[in-house]
């Protein structure tokens, strides 16, 4: 299972009293048939972002059927971001590494986005919630909590409904930091990836999966697809670093990403409210000289029957 810990920002006292948990919010996330919404990063060979391209150099394919661009926007627009922490015993060695990746996070994001941190063990508790600000999120505990089990699947849902209900800006990211695989959730990695696919919310994902002792009897591979597939189902990135030293940095390339992305938007030519699966690419056609260029996208999205609700109530 993935526990995910950007931050490790963890639970001092006084958070743990007014934690609030999120497994008691009921909910379902949709998706507009109307207008899909792609965000797309352009990358360079180096991993830096590529700005500044017009819209007629892009091509917008659903099932290998061309789409008509309705909108196509690059701006730094201001983020509502989720950092999901891991706070069970496992991950307090690395929690002095986490909280300075946490920092380099929030001073290279844009001025006005809104951060708030939830951790979790086999339950999603919201620490700080969207109302505080950036240079007031707390920083300084560094508690765990005991559990038997880490529920990821669940908590990335909770997690998700909780920065789609309640932050205020229009483009919303999560970001996660595994050291583990799931192994308490009540939902699958399938219906998980089916609703977050239909949220507007971005998934970045980091497994510190590597083989120093911390992952003894992890499934490495299970763990690293769970989190690959969340990242790639909804245009994020999965990053495997070698050590907890690099997340600081993936934490400046994910700062720099968010701000340069593109959205493109279109509305299918496929109007059916079927439930299939529609594969999304995204490609940029640049001049006959110029270097290659990685594109990033949502790799699709589940067509509505109506509201997919395998969330409504509590997963315990």
């Amino acid at each position: 299972m993935i526990r995910s810990c950007l931050v490790i920002l963890t639970i001092s006292a006084a958070t743990l009293a007014a934690a609030q948990s999120v497994r008691d919010r009921d909910y379902s996330l949709t998706v507009d048939v109307q207008l899909v919404q792609l965000p797309v990063s352009v990358l360079d060979k180096r991993g830096f972002s590529v700005t500044g391209l017009p819209q007629d150099f892009f091509t917008v394919y659903e099932d290998k059927v061309q789409q008509n661009i309705s909108v196509f926007k690059q701006e730094d627009a201001p983020v509502s971001g989720g950092l999901l922490i891991d706070v069970s015993g496992s991950m307090l060695s690395k929690v002095d590494r986490l909280k300075a990746a946490a920092r380099t996070f929030i001073q290279a994001s844009n001025p006005d986005d809104e951060l708030a941190i939830m951790t979790f063990a086999d339950d999603v508790v919201v620490d700080e919630d969207f109302k505080r600000t950036k240079t007031n999120l707390n920083l300084t505990g560094n508690e765990g909590r005991y559990s038997h089990g880490t529920a990821v699947y669940d908590s990335v849902l909770e997690a998700t409904r909780y920065v789609e209900q309640e932050s205020s800006h229009e483009k919303k990211v999560l970001i996660l930091v595994s050291d583990g695989e799931d192994n308490s959730s009540r939902y699958g990695l399938k219906e998980v990836l089916a609703a977050v696919s239909e949220s507007k919310i971005i998934i970045y994902t980091i497994g510190l999966l590597s083989n120093d002792g911390y992952t003894y009897g992890v499934d490495t591979d299970a763990a690293k697809k769970g989190l690959r597939q969340l990242a790639e189902v909804t245009g994020g990135a999965f990053f495997s670093p070698r050590n907890v030293k690099q997340v600081e940095e993936i934490c400046r390339q994910i700062a720099g990403d968010l701000r340069s992305q593109y959205t493109i938007g279109y509305r299918p030519s496929n109007d059916q409210l079927d439930g299939s699966w529609r594969k999304v690419a995204v490609k940029v056609n640049l001049p006959k000289n110029a270097p290659n260029v990685k594109v990033r996208t949502k790799s699709g999205y589940y067509a509505p029957t109506g509201k997919r609700d395998i969330a409504q109530g509590s997963a315990k």
